[in-house]
């Protein structure tokens, strides 16, 4: 009788353990679909080639609606990359661009005021070329690439045949210039030369939008058009874009539609009235103070009160650098997407839903892209083995307000009080106590308890969780009947 209630007690024990398998098995499932779900929505991982050519690239991760979600990201983010004395060519956008230099130099040209302005970017420098500004971009270095990361609206004005649209003014057959959609008849006559050498004129480019400078073939092309004087640039685009105004005889009348509407294009009113009368000069994130530092890391931004030129975008920029180990506290941004680009080491973001649900837990490493929607809670987390460093973008350009709801200067410090304790249904000794644990604020250092956590590997912290939560599950007085 005895071996028989020990053999019944041993096939309980094995169903339950059975059971709490199948039931931890399902646990994590359908946790990690959730954070899949998650690194979907929150992680922009899709590189788009919208150039590519032997002497660079630009590609885009893309912003817009998701079909599957309720979620808006209204921002695409473009990593520019050069070889050595290159030239992406003249063009503009219909959107609004910020540039951060993330590595090397670069000699830029746009259209300001109908005037050529010309600034030299170095590495951490921040840039803005406002939609429908004619502009290009040359890396005049002998060995050394240029990266550059930019931010890129999704406009009410973008005409939505691609994520953003680029009107080359130089090209050929490739790129085709925007002047070829033109009647050549009325072409020529607007440009004031023959049909013959319009023909050989937008047709000699084959190269691609960015193109070697030191390539014989483009030598004569565009290394000519760069080595020339400021005025003489500035003159060679109006030639070709006619900025200046003229008088029309009435003959020369019937082709007033190709100035017209490349003048409107390019020298829009709603532009100029937001732009100064000087062009202004690139501002250096890198060689700026931090707006917040301690042991654990630092933080600098920029907004429309400290570089004037990102009140026309709309955007604003920050970088931001972690120790090994340390953490962003948890905060919620309540005037602004944001958006970030890991430069260096690797680190976890963690997203929260409204609900209090964890939408996102995801490791990320050097060129990931990742999202937050407004509102949404989140931080970010450094490995343990090296500094974490992301740069990013906002879509406000006012001074932003983080709300932090941990730390020192968190909202668990404003709102302690009795109201406060009692929606956590505890008493104010204990809120206090534990709203007073934490002595850091904005950058706080890993817990002794995170560092020796994080020394075992993923499999053997599953397989201890799943081990502690199958035996929990049985109780001690069962465990305790194996004696």
């Amino acid at each position: 009788m005895g071996n028989r209630g020990t053999l019944l007690l041993l096939v309980v024990v094995l169903f339950s353990a059975l059971v709490a398998s199948v039931g931890a098995y399902e646990y994590e499932e359908e946790k990690s679909e959730q954070r899949t779900q998650g690194e979907k929505w929150f992680l922009l991982r899709q590189l788009h080639n919208v150039v590519k050519t032997d002497a660079g690239s630009m590609r885009m991760v893309k912003g817009g609606y998701r079909r599957d979600s309720f979620l808006h990201s209204p921002m695409h983010i473009g990593f520019i990359s050069m070889e050595p004395n290159s030239l992406f060519i003249p063009q503009y956008l219909d959107s609004d661009l910020v540039l951060f230099v993330h590595h090397g130099e670069a000699r830029i040209g746009h259209i300001y005021r109908d005037e050529l302005a010309e600034r030299s970017l170095k590495q951490g420098d921040v840039y803005t070329i406002p939609a429908g500004s004619a502009f290009y971009l040359e890396n005049r270095n002998e060995n050394q690439r240029l990266r550059i990361i930019c931010s890129i609206d999704i406009t009410s004005e973008s005409m939505g045949w691609h994520a953003f649209q680029s009107f080359f003014i130089g090209g050929g057959t490739h790129p085709t210039s925007v002047l070829a959609g033109f009647d050549h008849t009325t072409l020529s006559t607007a440009l004031n030369v023959s049909t013959e050498e319009l023909k050989t004129f937008l047709t000699r480019q084959t190269s691609g939008p960015i193109v070697h400078l030191s390539d014989s073939h483009h030598t004569n092309m565009w290394s000519e058009f760069l080595a020339q004087e400021p005025h003489q640039k500035l003159a060679h685009l109006k030639r070709i874009m006619n900025f200046e105004e003229e008088t029309y005889s009435k003959q020369e009348q019937s082709t007033w539609s190709l100035r017209k509407i490349l003048f409107t294009l390019l020298n829009r009113e709603d532009v100029v009235k937001r732009m100064g009368h000087r062009a202004p000069s690139a501002c250096s994130l890198y060689n700026r103070n931090t707006d917040f530092k301690n042991d654990y890391g630092w933080t600098k931004k920029l907004d429309e009160s400290d570089y004037s030129p990102l009140k026309q975008s709309g955007h604003g920029v920050y970088i931001v650098n972690l120790s090994p180990g340390s953490m962003m506290a948890p905060h919620v941004n309540p005037t602004a997407i944001e958006y970030g680009v890991v430069l260096k080491g690797t680190g976890r973001i963690q997203i929260v839903y409204p609900n209090g649900t964890l939408a996102m837990n995801a490791r990320v490493r050097e060129g990931d892209v990742f999202w937050v929607p407004r509102y949404f809670p989140f931080c970010q987390i450094a490995s343990t083995n090296g500094p974490f460093e992301f740069f990013g973008f906002t879509t406000s350009a006012r001074r932003n307000h983080p709300q932090f709801l941990v730390g020192r200067n968190s909202l668990m410090q404003s709102l302690r009080g009795p109201e406060f304790a009692a929606a956590f249904g505890i008493g104010e000794k204990r809120l206090k106590r534990i709203a007073n644990a934490q002595h850091e604020q904005v950058i706080l250092p890993a817990s002794s308890w995170d560092s020796s956590h994080d020394k075992a590997s993923e499999p053997e912290r599953k397989k201890k969780t799943n081990f502690e939560r199958i035996v929990g599950s049985l109780g001690s007085d069962m465990i305790m009947g194996f004696d």
